[in-house]
């Protein structure tokens, strides 16, 4: 299993099931990205304006043998090529954790391959490590100590990465995740689910400073607020109604859009000045944005790294890539582990949830 004479390399198959996407990736060392297969449930869920959990964990069942199978053989591998199994053990969706849970344990009991239960958002902060494998000018690897800002429909949460596995959560949201505060925003002015690429489509064609929008800074901690943007875009909405039929969906979405970006980025900035990062992750779903990952990427203070599209929003590979880590540090789980539904970043290295 080596690429080059001499040298070991270090295959995983990563299984992910946490929420409505069902998806197998198999990555080599950590980065290098052999498979990544992806069966999305986006369109059986608009009509519920979001996730509906029994629907989610039903079309799990469905699909994780075929994405599982299809995996192994774009990466063109048996289980003979590898070396262990990681997989989403939380946090999410109980009934779609279970899924593919139960789905790596059957696949480790019968091929005697160590298992990897993967925080998932551990598992999203490797995201940022990742490559296809015929990138022939794959992104640096990061310098520690590092700022993460992880944001997803789920979570919005500032990490000071000191290490590999080594974190500490500065802050987070009080309330609504930044991806859910999109989402909620989106529904209010008429824009269908998800509302991250929703409103960002919208907001090419609006005026940022025609709403203004509050920025909830809590001073003094590294926490975010939501809820009171989603709900000045709730009063505005029904004023505007009152003067029109027709709302200005472009300024609302563009003008939400800053609002909640522009709080991410500064409290983000201002936590890699304070602990001296040499760099930034941006992780999750919502880094997707373009708004935001420009703001980033703009900025010339702090090398930033944001994983490609393909790799913000849930998938294997960085269940795979996270799992590299804890195979290295021989960190494996034993068959009887359970799902963690709600198991913080802070708990990945211990073995029962309090």
């Amino acid at each position: 299993m080596s690429s080059q004479p001499g040298l070991r390399t270090v295959r995983i198959l990563g299984i992910e099931s946490s929420c409505d996407e069902t998806a197998a990736a198999i990555v080599e060392d950590g980065r290098r990205i052999l498979s990544n297969v992806i069966a999305s449930q986006i369109e059986l869920h608009k009509k519920y304006g979001g996730v509906f959990p029994e629907v989610a964990s039903r079309q799990h069942v469905m699909n994780i043998s075929a994405v599982v199978e299809e995996a192994m053989a774009k990466a063109h591998a048996s289980f003979n090529d590898l070396d262990a199994i990681a997989v989403t053990r939380g946090p999410g969706l109980a009934g779609s954790l279970v899924v593919g849970v139960n789905a790596a344990k059957g696949l480790a009991l019968t091929t005697g391959l160590p298992l990897l239960g993967i925080n998932h958002l551990e598992a999203h902060i490797y995201s940022a490590w990742l490559h296809e494998a015929d990138d022939p000018n794959p992104s640096p690897i990061p310098e520690f100590p590092l700022i993460t800002l992880i944001v997803s429909g789920g979570h919005s949460e500032i990490v000071l990465m000191k290490s590999h596995m080594q974190y500490v959560r500065l802050g987070g949201t009080l309330d609504d995740a930044a991806g859910e505060a999109f989402d909620k925003a989106a529904r209010l002015i008429g824009l269908e689910y998800p509302g991250g690429p929703s409103i960002q489509k919208a907001a090419i064609f609006g005026d940022p400073a025609r709403f203004s929008f509050p920025r909830s800074r809590l001073e003094g901690s590294w926490d975010f607020s939501f809820s009171g943007v989603k709900t000045a875009v709730l009063r505005k909405v029904r004023e505007l109604e009152k003067e029109s039929p027709e709302l200005p969906v472009a300024d609302l979405a563009a003008s939400f859009q800053e609002s909640v970006v522009s709080i991410l980025f500064e409290k983000t900035m201002a936590a890699a000045h304070r602990y001296e990062a040499n760099g930034i992750l941006i992780v999750g779903g919502v880094s997707a944005n373009q708004a935001l990952r420009d703001l980033f990427l703009n900025q010339q203070t702090y090398p930033v790294l944001i994983p490609k599209m393909a790799y913000c929003t849930d998938n294997a590979a960085m269940v795979a890539a996270a799992g590299f880590h804890r195979f290295e540090a021989e960190k494996f789980d034993e068959l009887g582990f359970d799902v963690f539904p709600t198991w913080p970043l802070s708990r990945v290295n211990l073995q029962t949830e309090s």
